[in-house]
């Protein structure tokens, strides 16, 4: 589980993509609930991970995500692999458990990894209102 100290973004760059574009350079830590709906709609290589807790995955879910826990991120980490170089979207309740699963991603090397502003209440409000609010 990544710690409130790991969990911090630190300033550090991925200096390794060097040469792969700015898409590596400046991917934000943060997106929106419409830019991820966008995205995950596209034909881009993306995931979307849900971090919270299975009892709240029992009353709301987004189709599609892959659930991983936040305590089990670290024990789980070689399920992202094969996105290593791709946008991960990481969602939670309301993103601050998954602004924390973002930033360890990226400490360890998931530079595209991201944190869906507002997580899934949010969701629920402007995306898709059969999703229900708790």
């Amino acid at each position: 589980m990544p710690s409130k100290r790991e969990g911090r973004d630190e300033g550090k760059q991925d200096n390794d993509k060097e040469g792969q574009g700015s898409e590596f350079e400046d991917c934000p830590s943060e997106i929106s609930v419409n830019d991820t709906k966008s995205l995950l709609e596209s034909d881009a290589a993306a995931i979307l991970v849900d971090c919270r807790e299975a009892r709240e995955c029992s009353i709301a879910l987004i189709e599609g995500s892959l659930h991983i826990p936040m305590d089990e991120i670290a024990e789980r980490v070689e399920e992202l692999e094969a996105y290593r170089d791709k946008r991960i979207i990481v969602h939670c309740h309301h993103g601050g458990r998954s602004l924390r699963v973002v930033n360890w991603l990226r400490n360890h090397g998931f530079s595209m990894a991201q944190n869906m502003t507002g997580g899934i209440d949010v969701w629920s409000q402007e995306i898709d209102t059969d999703v229900p609010r708790y």
